[in-house]
């Protein structure tokens, strides 16, 4: 089942990596939105009376107030860099450049080896037109 799960999660995170440009604003992003549902559902949690009543209040609630915290915290996730320039000025600042320096030297090659584990795969519409612009020439 652990497997699964990782399985999982890998797909959701090259789906959210290559859509965001697959940098430091993917994994911002990917990072701001988990950190975002697992806050809202702890608090959804701790709200709650005991165990029975949080599983019966997500199981009625879902698709309404579970389902727009998720939208609300993905268009959140979109403007992660926000929160950290507005952290503690002018440290937040600071520290997102910092981060984006870290990520570049020592943070992307391992999270692309492990998505990737055979090597990143050739966009298959990008070697189409390199090959057509080649052949004219």
């Amino acid at each position: 089942m652990l497997e699964q799960a990782e399985g999982w999660f890998r797909r959701w995170f090259v789906k959210v990596w290559k859509a965001r440009g697959g940098g430091f604003y993917a994994l911002g992003f990917a990072a701001t939105f988990i950190y975002l549902e697992v806050t809202t559902v702890a608090g959804e949690f701790v709200e709650s009376a005991s165990l029975m009543a949080f599983v019966t209040e997500q199981l009625i609630e879902f698709v309404f107030r579970f389902a727009i915290d998720t939208i609300r915290n993905m268009v959140m996730s979109f403007i992660w860099p926000v929160y950290w320039i507005e952290w503690q000025p002018p440290f937040g600042a600071i520290a997102l450049g910092v981060g984006y320096v870290v990520f570049a030297k020592y943070i992307k090659q391992p999270i692309t080896d492990w998505m990737f584990p055979d090597g990143e795969p050739v966009d298959e519409k990008q070697s189409g037109k390199d090959d057509s612009s080649n052949e004219g020439a």
